[in-house]
């Protein structure tokens, strides 16, 4: 046993350190996660699980120092209309979905949420407004996390199906993909301003997690804790203004451009790791119906808008 452990501790390590290398696209190092997932067990869960959390966040952080703030708020404001329809669309078809479904009423809103804003930091911090229990919030998780991995995949081949401009992909990825995570990484893949559109309006559109999560308090009579509160945002926000207006801090703008993409390639390997069979039977069918059915519908009339309005 203790042989076993240690092969699968020394291929873990050859393939996280292989992420960090130039020729390994984020793409790839999903792809190599989920297959050491399929053939191997994780050292260690619970250091892995950390390591994709801490790694996706500040590799977000980075990503604001290659960012201009003017052509930030620029394309937030030109948007806006459209992350807030997209927000409010999502949240009613997944409040529908899930009651035709016959679905827990907490599960299909913590689902409805993961869609419409961010992935897994809307659950999150949507969680405790809804009193939602450890089995209602893995559930949710679950769905959106083996949806946001087959985004990573599907989006940028769809995207070259319909031959999207760079513009193009990087609204409709930020509007049609979960996690601000499978956003970054699918647009990586698609080109480098897909890159920057994607991340700004994405980060943009996670900021609504505060004023839906204190909705949800409200009416649930819950309770928000600012733990759950997706604090890399204001990161993002802050190596943003550094970039832009500190001077001289745009000379190392490459250098944490760099730094980005190489831990969200090792982010991105942490998160391949989790997604073995098991965690796709925990999902269950009914959950993973709404998901796919909510996903399907965002992200048709996202695509549509996107080719018409860009």
């Amino acid at each position: 046993m203790k042989k076993s452990n240690q092969y699968n501790k020394v291929v873990y390590i050859v393939l996280a350190l292989l992420t960090l290398t130039p020729w390994v696209t984020p793409a790839m190092s999903l792809f190599a996660g989920i297959i050491f997932a399929l053939l191997f067990k994780i050292p260690n869960p619970t250091l892995n699980k950390n390591l994709s959390n801490k790694l996706m966040k500040w590799s977000v952080v980075f990503l604001g120092f290659g960012l201009n703030a003017v052509d930030a708020m620029k394309t937030g404001s030109e948007g806006s209309l459209i992350t807030f329809s997209s927000i409010a669309l999502t949240l009613t078809f997944g409040a529908y979905i899930g009651k035709k479904l016959g679905l827990d009423k907490t599960i299909y809103r913590l689902i409805a949420s993961g869609t419409a804003i961010c992935g897994g930091s809307a659950i999150a911090a949507m969680a405790p407004a809804l009193k939602a229990d450890q089995h209602q919030i893995s559930v949710a998780m679950a769905t959106v996390f083996i949806l946001n991995a087959v985004a990573l995949v599907a989006f940028p081949v769809v995207g070259e199906y319909f031959q999207l401009s760079q513009t193009q992909f990087g609204w409709w990825a930020a509007l049609a993909i979960h996690d601000t995570s499978a956003v970054v990484g699918a647009a990586a893949k698609y080109g480098e301003e897909a890159l920057q559109i994607a991340t700004t309006v994405k980060l943009t559109r996670a900021l609504w997690i505060v004023p839906i999560s204190l909705i949800a308090a409200f009416s649930q009579k819950g309770k928000m804790s600012l733990k759950t509160m997706p604090i890399f945002i204001l990161g993002f926000i802050v190596a943003m203004l550094i970039n832009s207006y500190v001077p001289g801090a745009d000379a190392l703008a490459p250098v944490c451009k760099f730094i980005a993409h190489k831990g969200l390639s090792l982010a991105l390997f942490t998160v391949g790791c989790t997604m073995d069979v098991s965690s796709v039977k925990h999902v269950g069918t009914r959950p993973m119906y709404q998901g796919i059915a909510l996903w399907v519908i965002v992200s048709s009339i996202s695509l549509f808008a996107v080719i018409h309005l860009f």
